[in-house]
């Protein structure tokens, strides 16, 4: 004969308060958590309110052009040398360099290979020097390139674009944010006269570069 065992209302009653008691716990548990982190996040954004970062700052103090010439019909030989500086103007935010490559453009193409610069941590109010070697071997370019380039001969000037992007972080105090992609574009205007000089083309006047962000 088989044998019936059923609970009795006690047991059952003792099962389901013990059920609701988690419940409960598990939900004071969850609101504490979820206040914790609306606190935490609103802590972080009054502190970005208050120190409300402004932009990097970026200028060309130097740029020479020691090689720029067609190896064919389309293809581009370029050796050029930037110098740039950074500035953090915040006085209580400091900036990680995480990527910064950085090329030289010409009538909208491209005419060096990307050139990555050393990841690095600007404090408050720091400026740092950033040089870069570009260059480009058998590059494709416009049908065109030759003419523009013989027409801003003829202009007396040959204007250059040096461009840096990357991605960057804000550090207050403690507090680092997640990545923020930048572009800069710098204009450099050399003397590019009918008479070629006999050093590279070169322009020394420092000026100011844009920056979205």
């Amino acid at each position: 004969m088989s044998q019936i065992h059923a609970k009795s209302p006690k047991h059952c009653a003792n099962k389901q308060g013990f059920a609701v008691d988690k419940l409960k716990f598990n939900k004071k548990l969850f609101y504490t958590f979820s206040t914790f982190l609306l606190s935490l996040s609103a802590l972080i954004f009054l502190v970005w309110l208050v120190l409300h970062p402004s932009k990097p700052q970026f200028s060309l103090k130097e740029a020479d052009i020691y090689q720029l010439n067609l190896s064919g019909p389309h293809l581009l030989n370029s050796s050029i040398q930037a110098t740039l500086l950074s500035n953090n103007p915040n006085k209580k935010v400091g900036i990680y360099y995480d990527i910064l490559q950085v090329y030289a453009s010409y009538k909208g193409q491209q005419i060096t290979l990307d050139t990555s610069l050393p990841p690095f941590y600007q404090a408050h109010e720091e400026s740092n020097l950033l040089s870069a070697s570009l260059v480009g071997n058998g590059l494709p370019v416009a049908p065109s390139f030759g003419y523009e380039v013989g027409r801003d001969q003829s202009a007396g000037n040959l204007l250059l674009n040096l461009k840096a992007n990357g991605r960057l972080r804000w550090r207050v105090g403690t507090w680092v944010s997640g990545r923020y992609r930048f572009n800069v574009n710098c204009i450099a205007i050399m003397p590019f006269g009918p008479s070629l000089p006999t050093g590279p083309l070169s322009t020394k006047q420092g000026t100011q570069c844009s920056i979205t962000l």
